[in-house]
């Protein structure tokens, strides 16, 4: 009886550690996911000498830059995506859960992609704060 309750114990306590530390593993590909993207973009910049593109998604073609856009993982509150929605960031964030790509050459965000998503994550920073 009482090894049963000792591993009654343990159990409790192991399992919501281990949800935690998937959900911290998403969060981390998240954010590896739009290094890549964001890597990308300042290489096709500067093979574009100062350029742009007007869609991240034209970065795929030939597979130079990216072979394709990565996935966004926001766990617990959209679904794994791949979508980019370009405009005005200062707009304001579409809540999609996917990529924000602000391509409005008038802002100060012009050329950077941004997580669509104003939830937060495990250390309560808004997910579109990176």
């Amino acid at each position: 009886m009482i090894v049963v309750a000792i591993i009654g114990i343990l159990a409790a306590i192991a399992i919501p550690k281990f949800a935690d530390l998937i959900r911290k593993s998403s969060e981390g590909a998240c954010k590896g996911n739009l290094g890549s993207l964001r890597s990308a973009l300042s290489i096709y910049y500067a093979d574009m000498e100062g350029q742009y593109p007007g869609d991240p998604r034209s970065m795929t073609v030939n597979g130079k830059y990216l072979t394709a856009i990565p996935k966004v993982k926001t766990p617990n509150y959209h679904a794994e995506t791949s979508a980019v929605l370009s405009g005005s960031f200062s707009a304001g964030l579409q809540e999609t859960g996917g990529w924000i790509y602000a391509s409005d050459h008038t802002e100060t965000e012009f050329g950077q992609v941004f997580v669509d998503c104003t939830h937060t994550d495990t250390k309560t920073t808004r997910w579109s704060s990176y």
